[in-house]
This record gives structure tokens, C-alpha cells and sequence, in this order.
């Protein structure tokens, strides 16, 4: 097989390679239920490139057979860990033309169908959000990108871009990319400063208030807030609303990290968990963490598109002019991007709206059912409108629960079910993310007994 394909012909030793591969990887999702959601081994090829020759075709499908083979694998029933779910077959299809269009989203002339397809569907997620008419956004690969270039953003359109005591307001269960921005922004080590939360996880509003004054009182400018719509551990949602609200009094940014709840406003059904979304400056949803598009797909959008412009524009000398309104170079921190969203796109059309409806639905259903069957008289039980749930022992010491922690997650995996360990205010739990879509009712119930049971005995916490 060529390296590269002919652009003269058709080439048929790219497609039996295409074609092999296919099978394999068509075979490694189709067993994934007869193994566990971690590789029992995991051994790795030889990494560096032949000193002479490539390799032929078998024997690159053999190298990648060992790759697949040491994955993590979404598509089994019982993998309930993280945020990562099983890929849509058509995201799967537009993930290998992306990578053969090889396409490049910095310039229009460079990918020209396809960036005008990112404005699209970046518009399209504003428009179902309740974003303005200007709205729009760029796509970007991962949340966290997404959240340094919305503070980013916000801290010019607040002209601080040269006020290293410049701060941002986030609960104390916000996101962690949220301090990475401020340290790559080159601000203070407390500019980003954490606001207690109530009981259900959301951030509490009259901290939030309380903490203006106090930087007020401090000379300090706050140029951002920062409300989540689906915490890491629990899934809370902030107060948008209210929120918004505040902000626009005190003329401040509000953004919105709606990597984990964004997409359950695409429903009528599940908006109201994620209500005032749209009142929001700026939101970051990461389509890849509930809908099965492959990774990565996150997005940001801003109520007014001509903000990422304005922070980001160089002109890109060396490029032709924009056909539309701007290089997507030019829309964000990236230059040189593949078109993913080409995998965004034809995943929900493959879902299509009613497909979208239930994916949403079942996930919280999933979410309900579990949480009904936990024995919440001995399990302290922490969740929100989404489809996250953490538990831990109500009445047991931290070195115990840590213990407890350890010993269940292995049971758990003994049986094919892996939740992840956060920990969360000084405490060990265990978390299920209840986006699997391959995840049935017996799985839960399964699931359920063995939390319950594992707290027989949680003071030395063994298994039978």
C-alpha cells in the first residue's frame, strides 16, 4: 500500500486497508459486553518508526489491533465512570472523512464547505439555546480551550486586558480549567476566586454578592462570572437566572461552563433543568460528553460572534480574504484545525430531534432509577437535575470512606461495573454518569445491590 492515495485514481489498496481496519475496530465495539470497561493487559507496539522500510498493511493492522485491545471501552454497559460515552456510528464515519478531507478550519480557502458548516451549526446551537440573532460561535477541542478563550473575551470586552489583579468569580465546584485559564491569562494566583455553595451544589448568591463588595472594598475588578450548568461530582446547575440577573446590574460577563448540562436544552423536555441559559454572555457545551459525538467536540458560543473577533483577529496575512465574515483562525485561540465539526453535524442528524429527546430523557431516567434503588438511609447521596450521582457512607470517618471507596470501585470492576473515585469536599465517592445508552435497567439494579451491600460492613470494608 501507497503512503499516500493517488490523486489520479482510484485507489483499492486504501480501501481493503480502510476495509480491514473497519473490521476490526466493528469487532472490538461489537464484543465490547464481554469484556470489562478496562483492558484486562494492555501492551503497547514498538513506538518508533521501521529504521528502514514501513510496515505493510498487516502488519500496521496488527499494531493497531494491540492498541485496541489496551483502550478504555465507552461502548460497554457497564462503563458508568466519566463523562465519556459510547460514539455515534455516524460521528464514527464522519471522524475517518474528516481525517481524509484533511481540511483545515484555520482559513476558508482551506476547508471552504466546512467552515461555512462550523458557522452553521454553531449557529444553530445558538439559535436553540435562546441566544440572540448575532450570536454565534467556533468550535474548539475540549472545554477547557473553550473556557480560556470565553474569559479571554470577557476580560477584554471588560478593556482589563492589562490588569494582572483582574478576577473571576466561580463556585467552589467549578471546573478546574477555570484556574488553569487565569494562570495562562498571566493573572494573580487568587484571581480566581471560589463562592461557597448551598446544599445542592449550586453556588450561593448572596456569597456571590457578598464577594463583590468585598472586591469592591478591595479596589479589584471583577471582569467575569462564571456559572456552571452541571458541576463534575454531582451535576448541580447554578442559578442562571438569577445570576444573569446580578450580573447585568453589576455589568459584568457571565459565562456559562455548560460542558455537562448545555445539551439538555436541546430538548423541550429536559430544558427546564438548565433554564436562563439564554441570558448568558457566553456558554461552553461539549457535545461529546452526553451526545456519543467523538472526542473532541466542544463549543463556544458568545451572544454577540463579532466579541471573538475582536479578541482574536490577526488578519492572517499570509491567507487570502475571508469569503464570510472571518478565518476561522481568527474566531479563537486555535490556527490550524481539523473539521470536527463535520462529526457533530452528521451525528444529530443521524439522531435526528426525536433521537436527541431520548438520549436526554434516558439519561436521566437512568439517573432516577438508580438513585431510587440506593439505600439513602446509609449512603449520602449527592446529584442534581442531570444524569450524575455521587455516594458515599453517611455515618463513617474519612479514612474509612476512602477505604470504602477502594474496595467497592474494585468489587464493582470485579463484576464489569466502573464507576470513577472523586474527591469532593475532603471525602472519597463514587460516581456513576448515567449517559450509556447500552446501560439497561438489570445493569442498575445490579449496580444498586452491590453499593448497598457494600456498606455491611463499612468499617473494614471486605467482600464475600
Amino acid at each position: 500500500m501507497a503512503p499516500f492515495a493517488s490523486p489520479d485514481h482510484f485507489d483499492p489498496q486504501l480501501q481493503a486497508f480502510l476495509e480491514q481496519a473497519s473490521a476490526r475496530l466493528c469487532d472490538w465495539l461489537g464484543s465490547a459486553s464481554h469484556r470489562g470497561p478496562l483492558p484486562a493487559l494492555s501492551v503497547l507496539p514498538e513506538v518508533a518508526p521501521p529504521s528502514r522500510h514501513g510496515l505493510s498493511s498487516d502488519a500496521l493492522l496488527e499494531d493497531l489491533q494491540l492498541v485496541m485491545e489496551g483502550a478504555f471501552q465507552p461502548s460497554h454497559p457497564g462503563a458508568l465512570a466519566h463523562l465519556d460515552p459510547p460514539p455515534l456510528t455516524a460521528s464514527i464515519a464522519a471522524d475517518l472523512i474528516c481525517a481524509g478531507l484533511n481540511n483545515n478550519l484555520l482559513a476558508e480557502e482551506l476547508s471552504p464547505g466546512l467552515s461555512r458548516l462550523e458557522r452553521q451549526i454553531c449557529s444553530w446551537f445558538a439559535e436553540r439555546f435562546g441566544l440572540p440573532f448575532k450570536a454565534g460561535g467556533v468550535a474548539a477541542s475540549g472545554g477547557s480551550l473553550s473556557n480560556l478563550m470565553a474569559l479571554v473575551v470577557a476580560r477584554q470586552q471588560a478593556n482589563l486586558q492589562h490588569d494582572p489583579q483582574a478576577v473571576v468569580l466561580a463556585s467552589a465546584d467549578a471546573h478546574v480549567s477555570l484556574l488553569k485559564a487565569t494562570r495562562v491569562m498571566g493573572l494573580a494566583a487568587d484571581a480566581l476566586q471560589r463562592v461557597p455553595v448551598d446544599e445542592g451544589g449550586r453556588i450561593d448568591l448572596n456569597a456571590l454578592e457578598h464577594q463583590l463588595k468585598i472586591l469592591r472594598s478591595q479596589g479589584r475588578r471583577c471582569f467575569a462570572v462564571v456559572a456552571t450548568a452541571g458541576t463534575t461530582v454531582r451535576g448541580a446547575v447554578d442559578p442562571l437566572a438569577p445570576m444573569a440577573a446580578l450580573c447585568a446590574r453589576e455589568g459584568l460577563w457571565l459565562h456559562v461552563d455548560a460542558a455537562i448540562g448545555g445539551a439538555f436544552a436541546l430538548s423541550s423536555s429536559t430544558a427546564s433543568a438548565v433554564d436562563g441559559l439564554a441570558q448568558a454572555d457566553s456558554i461552553m457545551v461539549n457535545p461529546q460528553k452526553l451526545l456519543g459525538i467523538t472526542k473532541t467536540s466542544s463549543l463556544l458560543l458568545v451572544a454577540d460572534r463579532t466579541h471573538l473577533e475582536s479578541a482574536f483577529s490577526t488578519d492572517l496575512p499570509y491567507m487570502e480574504p475571508a469569503w464570510g465574515e472571518a478565518h476561522g483562525g481568527d474566531m479563537g485561540l486555535q490556527g490550524s484545525r481539523p473539521a470536527e465539526v463535520l462529526k457533530l453535524w452528521l451525528g444529530l442528524r443521524q439522531l435526528g430531534e426525536k433521537g436527541i429527546e431520548d438520549l436526554l430523557d434516558g439519561a436521566i431516567q437512568r439517573r432516577c432509577y438508580l438513585q431510587n434503588q440506593l439505600d439513602s438511609t446509609r449512603l449520602t447521596i449527592l446529584t442534581g437535575p442531570l444524569h450524575v450521582l455521587a455516594c458515599c457512607p453517611s455515618h463513617a470517618a474519612r479514612e474509612q470512606v476512602e477505604q470504602w471507596s477502594v474496595a467497592t470501585r474494585q468489587r464493582l470492576l470485579d463484576h464489569h461495573l466502573m464507576l470513577s473515585r472523586p474527591l469532593h469536599q475532603g471525602r472519597y465517592f463514587l460516581k456513576a454518569v448515567l449517559g450509556n445508552p447500552h446501560t439497561q435497567s438489570g445493569h442498575l439494579d445490579q449496580l444498586a445491590a452491590l453499593l448497598n451491600q457494600s456498606l455491611l460492613n463499612q468499617s473494614l470494608p471486605e467482600f464475600p
